[in-house]
């Protein structure tokens, strides 16, 4: 299995850069999410490159910090795909250096619990765990802090840099 060409239509693309960057980096998003079938797993990593996998780490990592925080990103098994792969250093090359640094913090705490983030729970042990680790409060407030200067920052590096993320093709209108 190689990677992908993802391809997107210079009329979607120029629809979500009209709506706003949130539109445009989803756009993008759908396009990488619709060649892994709607998710990321061992079958499907080959098909997408490093920056695909780094926006789609993001796009995971804001869904599910925002819904449920560390704790639920994490039981939801996103954990691996956010702190064991370069994601941080990439969020750092795409120019956000803070959510870099948080994303390091996190991942010390991630390490050294690791096991016990990862295990099957209960609902009732699920909702201990966000006293248990308390540490990830002050991160997941720092990120909302930061969620829309990260992704401003992000759909501008994607737009500058957007043959590393897909081909556009005529058409669309």
């Amino acid at each position: 299995m190689e990677t992908k060409k993802i391809q997107v239509t210079d009329a979607a693309l120029r629809r979500g850069a009209e709506a706003g960057m949130d539109e445009f980096l989803q756009v993008v998003v759908d396009a990488c999410l619709a060649a892994t079938g709607g998710g990321v797993d061992a079958a499907t990593m080959p098909l997408l490159n490093g920056w695909q996998h780094s926006l789609l780490g993001y796009h995971f990592f804001r869904e599910e910090v925002d819904e449920g925080g560390f704790i639920q990103l994490i039981q939801n098994g996103y954990g691996p795909y956010i702190f064991l792969n370069p994601f941080a250093k990439a969020m750092r090359l795409m120019g956000a250096k803070d959510f870099s640094k948080l994303l390091y913090e996190a991942r010390e705490i991630y390490d050294a619990h690791r096991e016990d983030l990862e295990r099957d729970c209960t609902e009732d042990e699920f909702m201990a765990m966000y006293e248990r680790y308390e540490a990830f409060d002050d991160l997941e407030e720092r990120f909302m802090d930061m969620e829309e200067e990260v992704t401003e920052t992000l759909a501008r590096y994607v737009d500058e840099h957007l043959e590393d993320f897909v081909e556009v093709i005529p058409g669309g209108e």
